[in-house]
């Protein structure tokens, strides 16, 4: 397989760009936070439990069902995701992560835009696009 070298410069080099960009920054900031964070990474392993436990719970025989157990670690898992939403840490995790999937659904848009034929220069994300062409009426 031959490679064209010059647009795999050309990705190195965005790549390298779109790591200095302060929503990348930012990003990286929070989610270095958030992984430092014990008592949250405490709460997600004890999400990641609980959701396991009722799985299998789930998958139980009616019979062999717990539903009184099943009906506590639903509702401790309901108060650990809640603990989980508003630590502070997941909340800046989940900003920055926003204002970065936008950039990346931007730089996505126009890579795939233009490889299908579209102006580079005008291809753009759209937030309204669901990125499925099966039911779509155009882009306007």
């Amino acid at each position: 397989m031959m490679e064209n070298i010059d647009v795999i410069a050309i990705a190195r080099e965005l790549g390298k760009k779109l790591q200095q960009e302060d929503a990348y920054i930012k990003h990286s900031l929070a989610r270095q936070a958030a992984d430092e964070d014990k008592e949250l990474q405490q709460l997600i392993s004890r999400f990641s439990e609980l959701r396991t436990q009722i799985a299998e719970d789930a998958a139980k025989q009616d019979e062999q069902n717990d539903v009184e157990g099943a009906k506590k670690r639903a509702e401790e898992m309901r108060k650990v995701y809640a603990r989980i939403m508003t630590n502070e840490h997941m909340m800046a995790y989940n900003d920055t992560k926003d204002d970065f999937d936008i950039i990346m659904k931007r730089i996505t848009a126009i890579i795939q835009k233009a490889s299908e034929g579209e102006d580079p220069e005008t291809a753009d994300y759209s937030p309204e696009c669901t990125g499925s062409c099966a039911s779509c009426g155009g882009c306007g």
